[in-house]
């Protein structure tokens, strides 16, 4: 039984995704944030396997909030579920420690395999985003 906690700013997003993942196997929602701090207050108050974060967030954006989540609480893992997926989003996310990126037209299963990467060990990225960071990593390369 993977342990999340949900970090969104926008309520009825929040409260879908909590919606979503009750009735999911394998989920148990421990928490639910409206910011960044409240996240990182439920992370040390539950020690959750995983937070599917937010990155556009107030008082403690979803970045600052993964990067302190993964120096404090090594033991649990950052899926970013956002609306962007531009490189200016995915790779301060990804650099902060996120282990997995979806957006939020990801479906339930696609969040249930991204949890279970994470858990594992592995990445937990959309196929959309693993394009990304190819086509990123190919134009980086040198000749």
């Amino acid at each position: 039984m993977a342990r999340v906690v949900v970090a969104d700013d926008q309520t009825v997003v929040r409260e879908g995704i909590v919606m979503l993942l009750g009735l999911l196997p394998g989920i148990e929602v421990v928490g639910s944030a409206r910011d960044g701090e409240e996240a990182l207050r439920l992370v040390a108050e539950h020690a959750p396997d995983v937070v599917l974060m937010d990155l556009r967030m107030p008082r403690c954006d979803g970045v600052e909030a993964t990067r302190r989540i993964r120096a404090e609480h090594p033991g649990t893992q950052v899926v970013v579920l956002t609306t962007y997926a531009d490189d200016d989003s995915l790779f301060p996310a990804l650099q902060a420690g996120a282990r997995g990126y979806l957006t939020k037209d990801a479906d339930a299963d696609e969040i249930v395999r991204a949890v279970a990467h994470v858990m594992s060990g592995d990445a937990g990225l959309s196929p959309q985003i693993q394009r990304r960071l190819l086509d990123r990593l190919a134009t980086a390369a040198p000749e």
